[in-house]
């Protein structure tokens, strides 16, 4: 009820996008849609030995902005908010509305710190999620990124081809392309988060030449079938992912 979604939201974020809002099975309470974005009392249940940070980025960053957890890549977290918002998030506690994003000096720093270390061979774009950026900032981040001549590769972690397909459009597809590769990273759990929308948003990003990856999270009750993940993969392939 409108107390439960207050009292969450007064602690996480919460966002479900039109697109895939409209993916939910009202009349299945157990929908995997709903299931993955629609806030429940048990997030507010914290336990002792539950942490704010359970994969340690703190640890690993340097500066602001940057996870450096192995020596040849590192995570560039250019802004933490996303379109929508998963319950299951591990940093669920820094994302949302109004979240830390790197102002100029900061990402200056982010930068410098990837070029200063010619280790660094890959560069994994997260957040947040990044094509929550402009076309026009995440064009010239890429470019910068591209300038870095030890930096091969570049990978971009998004929900966004999936749960808002109508921002992948022309500007944003242009905005990809740069100099050095790119792979983009695709984020779905469920088959039915793939609308035609969704599968025609990742056929304009593939037609570009950008090679797609697929990224799925198990999760009880959405997707820990064997029947669903065939389902889920066959749909990916369908996708070019």
């Amino acid at each position: 009820d409108a107390s439960v979604l207050e009292a969450v939201a007064a602690r996480y974020a919460i966002a479900i996008t039109p697109a895939m809002a409209r993916q939910i099975d009202r009349d299945d309470p157990t929908d995997p849609i709903a299931r993955q974005f629609v806030p429940t009392p048990d997030e507010l249940i914290v336990l002792p030995q539950e942490r704010i940070d359970p994969i340690a980025d703190a640890a690993h960053s340097p500066v602001k902005g940057i996870v450096h957890r192995y020596p040849d890549r590192v995570l560039l977290k250019p802004l933490h908010a996303c379109p929508i918002y998963c319950r299951f998030c591990f940093r669920r506690e820094q994302v949302g509305p109004g979240g830390e994003a790197l102002d100029d000096t900061e990402l200056e720093t982010a930068l410098a710190y990837i070029g200063n270390r010619p280790e660094i061979w890959e560069v994994i774009l997260t957040g947040g999620d990044p094509l929550m950026l402009s076309p026009r900032r995440l064009g010239r981040l890429l470019h910068r990124l591209s300038c870095i001549p030890h930096v091969a590769t570049l990978r971009i972690h998004t929900r966004v081809p999936v749960v808002d397909p109508g921002r992948i459009d022309v500007t944003m597809v242009r905005a990809l392309r740069c100099t050095t590769p790119v792979w983009l990273a695709v984020h779905a759990n469920h088959p039915r988060e793939f609308s035609e929308a969704a599968l025609a948003a990742c056929a304009r990003i593939a037609d570009t030449g950008i090679p797609l990856l697929g990224q799925t999270v198990l999760l009880r009750g959405i997707n820990d079938d064997a029947a669903v993940l065939e389902a889920l993969f066959r749909t990916m392939i369908r996708a070019r992912i």
